[in-house]
């Protein structure tokens, strides 16, 4: 097909965006519902939900907000049969919901590692098996998993979180190779480190006024200098939601400001 401006134009389409009353999820639903997309998303509380519902509306977008546990099946089951039937067939899914727990490997419970694997990785195969019936039926349709450096990458404190990571990259892998012959496209976006509220205890500023050393040392291994923002992810997401990206399956696009591609400076 002839790629133009139009190839990125949402218009007609449901998404569903998983987590989204703030942070990398609102950003990457902003973006969609900016390029026509009606915007659904969860949280899994009512507050949560109330507060995304405000945000939106505060930014001019309606959105539909339901109270789900993206973990238990049944209930997402029963979210996305309530989506059809109130918003319409959810074309474009974005697994965005997630945790992280820093604990070093050998201080961290057995019950906190299986908690962080089933919001990180058991979720998004919960919910990508819930819509994936009728993007097959209708032919068509967009998962987009939102994966993480550490899906590629080993870091201390972050056993769980990379061992669901480097999972839903390779769960991404394989929903297009097995879905792909109904013209579903399943990829996943890796963002470096983003400057979100999950990320905020690694950039308080020290005691006496200097940076935490953990921010200085990403800026310092990352060639852009600096953190992302939730807002650099929309584009990519766009990108991976609409018709520019038909033929583009199975990838894990990483938007990092070079970070993977960078040995680091030399001390």
């Amino acid at each position: 097909m002839s790629t133009t401006i139009n190839s990125f134009d949402l218009t007609g389409k449901v998404a569903l965006v998983t987590g989204a009353s703030y942070g990398i999820g609102y950003a990457i639903a902003k973006a969609m519902a900016g390029c026509g997309a009606t915007i659904v998303f969860n949280d899994i509380k009512q507050e949560l939900v109330d507060k995304g519902l405000a945000s939106y509306e505060a930014d001019g977008i309606k959105a539909h907000g339901y109270v789900c546990n993206v973990c238990d099946e049944a209930a997402v089951q029963d979210m996305v049969a309530k989506i059809n039937a109130e918003v319409g067939p959810i074309d474009i899914l974005v697994n965005n919901a997630g945790i992280i727990k820093r604990v070093p490997m050998v201080e961290m419970k057995a019950e906190d590692f299986r908690q962080v694997i089933d919001v990180d990785l058991n979720a998004p195969f919960i919910v990508a098996k819930a819509v994936l019936p009728s993007m097959m039926e209708r032919r068509s349709g967009k998962i987009i998993n939102i994966c993480s450096m550490m899906s590629e990458f080993g870091r201390e404190t972050v056993s769980a979180y990379a061992a669901a990571k480097g999972g839903l990259k390779m769960l991404t892998k394989n929903i297009a190779s097995e879905y792909a012959q109904y013209n579903i496209q399943c990829n996943g976006i890796g963002p470096g480190y983003i400057a979100t509220p999950q990320t905020a205890p690694l950039r308080e500023p020290q005691a006496d006024g200097s940076k935490h050393p953990f921010d200085k040392f990403i800026v310092s291994r990352t060639p852009a200098a600096r953190w992302g923002v939730p807002d650099d992810l929309g584009g990519p997401a766009v990108f991976l939601a609409s018709s520019a990206s038909d033929f583009v399956n199975g990838l894990i696009l990483y938007v990092d400001g070079g970070i993977a591609s960078y040995i680091g400076k030399q001390p």
